[in-house]
């Protein structure tokens, strides 16, 4: 997002704070809710156009909001969608793409409340490392004559009972609607976003063999150290990285791995 939309995604995202904040709402509930909202503008385009149309007033914008969906959802939710009605937008899909994080983040928060925050984000990680080695599964995810139920049905038999009850709800909004993004691109996204819920940042660790926990604490606070932020390890174990670790955060790579040590030491003599 770019411009009034940063700016006006920063400011939900400040309300969406202080309304979990309160334990009178139910930040679980606040993400389903703010999730229909998502979809309801995603088939809309001449909702989401009106609301987002910088000559409508303000005032006449959040009202409107609230008329359409004041009686479906939460007050929480109806104040905060209309907060954002009154907001400026870049461009119309802007505003739905900022209420799907917000209902991200909701869920997020509500597994930092019940302290099963980590486990989401390490289960969020293993899944995504799952699709990409079984190109039958990701065929099958992200098949457009599947429908929603058999998709649903899919991730439930995969992760019912297996993962923490946030993951399954986030892994199967994204990929029941992925709204044109990868389904590679969405698991990174909800990761880095539950990183960001404890103010940390993902490194994705890959060795040879497990690492130590002792192992794991020296490379967590020499990253912390080095990049000045707390450091969410994802783990990875590559039989073919012959030593030493590949450590990447976002889109930087960190490379002490023997086997592109020798790699490079190859190209040095080809060259």
């Amino acid at each position: 997002m770019n411009g009034a939309s940063r700016e006006a995604l920063a400011a939900a995202r400040e309300r969406l704070d202080a309304l979990t904040d309160s334990t009178s709402v139910d930040a679980a509930q606040l993400a389903d809710e703010l999730a229909a909202v998502t979809a309801l503008l995603d088939r809309e385009a001449g909702l989401r156009r009106v609301l987002t149309d910088p000559a409508q007033p303000a005032q006449a914008k959040a009202e409107l909001v609230q008329r359409l969906i004041g009686a479906q959802v939460s007050g929480a939710a109806a104040d905060l969608v209309a907060g954002m009605a009154r907001s400026r937008w870049s461009q119309p899909r802007d505003l739905v793409d900022a209420l799907e994080e917000l209902a991200s983040i909701a869920d997020l928060t509500a597994a930092e409340k019940t302290g099963t925050l980590d486990d989401a984000e390490d289960e969020l990680f293993r899944f995504g490392r799952i699709v990409s080695s079984s190109t039958e599964l990701r065929a099958a995810l992200t098949d457009r004559a599947a429908g929603t139920a058999a998709k649903t049905e899919l991730l439930h038999r995969l992760l019912g009972g297996r993962a923490k009850p946030v993951t399954e709800r986030l892994v199967t909004r994204l990929v029941t609607a992925p709204r044109g993004r990868s389904l590679e691109a969405g698991l990174e996204s909800l990761s880095k976003l539950a990183a960001e819920r404890r103010d940390r940042m993902v490194a994705v660790v890959t060795s040879a063999v497990p690492l130590s926990d002792g192992q794991k604490q020296r490379l967590g606070a020499a990253l912390a150290k080095l990049y000045g932020r707390r450091m969410h390890l994802n783990l990875d174990v590559d039989p073919e990285v012959v030593g030493g670790i590949r450590v990447q955060v976002g889109d930087e790579v960190i490379n002490g791995s023997l086997a592109d040590r020798l790699d490079e030491a190859a190209r040095r003599m080809a060259s």
